[in-house]
């Protein structure tokens, strides 16, 4: 049987506390009525479903890829002990790790550990779970990394247009997952994402880093995006009628192998390098 030529590498399960609305079965069964080959699991900060979307996924014949969304302490000028520095700046910014080997395992177990310990943080407790970039890099072994699209580390510097302190830092994560690396563009017709897609491309080329297409889903198709927009505002303590608010798209869904090559067709490339990485991961819980 021939098997979908583009794999999710950007999934929120419910297991993503208020935030994913996909549970481990139901994305299971999505693989197999739309013949993918392989899902990722990235839920954020946490790895809570990796045993049980692992074995589900594995019963199923399709293959898991254990990954996180995990946040990155923003880089500032200031050093710890800067007395004047105020806590509340201090940014996180997500990138996607993705387990390719036993080390890659053990080493997102760490990072998400410290994320959690503050062991990074400047604050104690920490306001909330993130790694700073020398953690990232010391833990980097046998992780696939995205940059995180728009709103991760390289592309927020991109939306404030600093495109030379988003090249150091894209060259700084390339050195460090030596190979593992990959430039996230996304589409769900969201002005930051138009806004930095061809800056992207741009670090791509000059950097010779691969490019890859990701839908980040939190539901699966547009019919529960009313029913997830009420969920994120219940999670936030906000309102619908807030504008000022956290939103998504219908487009957040899961979507089919056809749609996201039609939505990609400019940058075929992008869609063939979710195969690549799904060949590049061989690991089970």
């Amino acid at each position: 049987m021939t098997h979908a030529d583009f794999v999710h590498l950007h999934v929120h399960s419910a297991y993503s506390l208020s935030e994913g609305a996909i549970s481990v079965n139901s994305l299971i069964d999505l693989c197999i009525e739309r013949k993918m080959p392989a899902v990722a699991i990235t839920d954020t900060n946490n790895l809570f479903g990796a045993l049980e979307f692992a074995s589900t996924a594995a019963k199923s014949g399709v293959q898991p890829i254990i990954g996180c969304q995990l946040s990155i302490e923003k880089e500032k000028e200031e050093t710890k002990d800067n007395p004047n520095r105020n806590i509340t700046d201090n940014i996180s910014e997500p990138i996607v790790l993705l387990v390719q080997n036993e080390i890659g395992y053990q080493n997102l177990l760490k990072l998400v550990s410290i994320a959690y310990l503050g062991v990074d943080s400047l604050s104690d407790p920490p306001i909330y779970p993130q790694v700073s970039l020398s953690s990232l890099q010391e833990y980097s072994e046998g992780l696939i990394a995205l940059t995180g699209g728009p709103s991760g580390p390289v592309g927020q510097l991109l939306v404030n247009g600093q495109i030379n302190a988003a090249r150091i830092l894209l060259e700084k994560l390339n050195l460090a997952f030596q190979g593992r690396l990959y430039v996230e563009l996304m589409r769900h017709n969201n002005e930051e994402e138009i806004l930095t897609e061809k800056l992207f491309l741009d670090l791509a080329f000059e950097l010779n880093i691969p490019i890859v297409a990701t839908n980040e889903c939190f539901f699966k198709d547009g019919s529960m995006y009313e029913a997830h927009d009420a969920l994120i505002c219940i999670a936030e303590g906000t309102y619908l009628s807030q504008t000022d608010r956290r939103r998504l798209s219908p487009d957040h869904g899961f979507k089919s192998a056809r749609e996201m090559r039609s939505l990609f067709a400019d940058l075929p490339e992008a869609i063939n390098n979710t195969l690549v990485i799904a060949k590049r991961v061989a690991f089970m819980v």
